[in-house]
């Protein structure tokens, strides 16, 4: 059984819960475990967020979600038309610092990166795609 889902929002932080709903359903629907669909959820909140707040930066502005999840893996790909902007070029954190020393922010790529196997980007014919792939884990693996 394979599942999908494809939606488009507009660039609010209201929106981002219901992806959350049909990137659950699309991954449930292929026999993905709980904690993998909440690993991907995260990784996708984040990265939606992040292109709300800092692509769009409050101007109006759509992105597109695909999710496609199978017997090995779930895909997710987002589109925006917001400007370029490679998040995979940012330098990770120092999360060796304490709470109160650390900048606020910059943690959400860093947070996708490691609850996903793969997160790639792309600029083509205008817009920003992030792919990020979770590969299910069969039990006992």
């Amino acid at each position: 059984m394979t599942g999908s889902a494809s939606l488009a929002i507009p660039a609010l932080l209201d929106e981002v819960p219901g992806v959350s709903v049909e990137l659950e359903r699309c991954m449930r629907s292929s026999g993905f475990s709980d904690e993998q669909i909440l690993d991907l959820q995260l990784a996708v909140e984040e990265a939606i967020t992040n292109i709300i707040v800092h692509g769009y930066a409050g101007t109006p502005g759509t992105i597109v979600i695909h999710c496609g999840a199978g017997p090995d893996e779930a895909i997710v790909e987002i589109f925006d038309d917001a400007p370029a902007f490679d998040p995979l070029q940012v330098a990770e954190p120092d999360i060796s610092t304490g709470l109160d020393d650390r900048e606020i922010g910059g943690l959400g790529i860093f947070l996708a990166r490691k609850v996903t196997d793969a997160v790639t980007y792309r600029y083509e014919d205008g817009q920003n795609i992030l792919t990020l792939t979770k590969k299910k884990q069969k039990c006992g693996t």
